[in-house]
């Protein structure tokens, strides 16, 4: 039995020996610091309606005082045509204490059905602080970010919804399409019927400000229930859209009327 003790003792010996050897020490990061996009590229359609943040941060202890970068703006896109910066130009400002400073973009949207995409592009260039490198390394990684903006179609985007003669608006639904006259609409089922479904429908532009919706059948509703088919009409200086959407298999077919805003 102590022979067997022994060697069980040994083996353990052995297997903590093992890993103490396999153990490498911690690599902790020392420089040279510096400051870079977080990210190198980004993206949105031109419908986007948020205030877009492209990050710079500080590769290195937080300092004791605001660090200024400068920045040039180059790539296609046009600035105040297609986008416009919200804060001053060509200056991102880490305030100090902090790690991460912002430039903060909007996006115009512009759409007239021709579907491509543009792109700006942020190149860090100077500091304000001796010792901080611009990029990382010697190959300058992160000094440069790309933001590339697809093209929408004119209906394209982010919209608030309500129901003519109700209270509730309904936010985040969405109209989009891959040709610029056929368009889905995410949600039309806007306080409607009693269940917190989803229910797209299709629509079709037809090019003078009114839009058609043919007869289709909603996949959430019973087959008894589910035909409905509409018409709408499009502000076209709001882009405001409101929809008339008949509920074909009901009694009287009623009709439905919805708002669509622009957010």
């Amino acid at each position: 039995m102590k022979t067997t003790a022994f060697i069980v003792k040994c083996a353990v010996v052995t297997i903590l020996a093992i890993i103490a050897g396999c153990e490498t020490d911690r690599i902790i990061f020392q420089g040279p610091y510096h400051v870079r996009f977080t990210e190198e590229s980004g993206f949105e359609k031109e419908s986007h309606s948020g205030v877009i943040s492209v990050e710079v941060h500080n590769v290195g202890p937080a300092l004791d005082e605001d660090v200024n970068l400068g920045y040039t703006i180059g790539g296609n896109a046009r600035e105040d045509v297609d986008y416009t910066i919200l804060d001053e130009r060509k200056r991102v400002k880490i305030p100090a204490g902090e790690y991460v400073g912002y430039i903060r973009i909007k996006l115009i949207n512009n759409a007239n059905n021709i579907l491509r995409s543009q792109n700006i592009i942020f190149t860090l260039q100077t500091t304000n602080r001796n010792g901080l490198d611009v990029g990382q390394g010697p190959s300058a990684l992160g000094k440069s970010y790309t933001f590339t903006i697809f093209d929408d179609c004119i209906l394209g985007g982010t919209y608030d919804g309500q129901r003519a003669a109700g209270t509730t608006i309904y936010e985040d639904l969405s109209v989009t399409s891959q040709d610029c006259e056929t368009y889905t609409l995410s949600d039309w089922n806007l306080g409607v019927f009693n269940t917190a479904q989803d229910m797209d429908l299709t629509f079709v532009d037809n090019g003078d400000n009114t839009l058609t919706m043919c007869q289709q059948e909603e996949e959430n509703l019973a087959d008894t229930l589910a035909t409905i088919k509409g018409t709408g009409v499009v502000d076209p200086l709001t882009r405001q859209i409101i929809f008339n959407i008949t509920l074909i298999d009901f009694d009287k077919q009623p009709e439905v009327s919805l708002t669509l805003k622009p957010q």
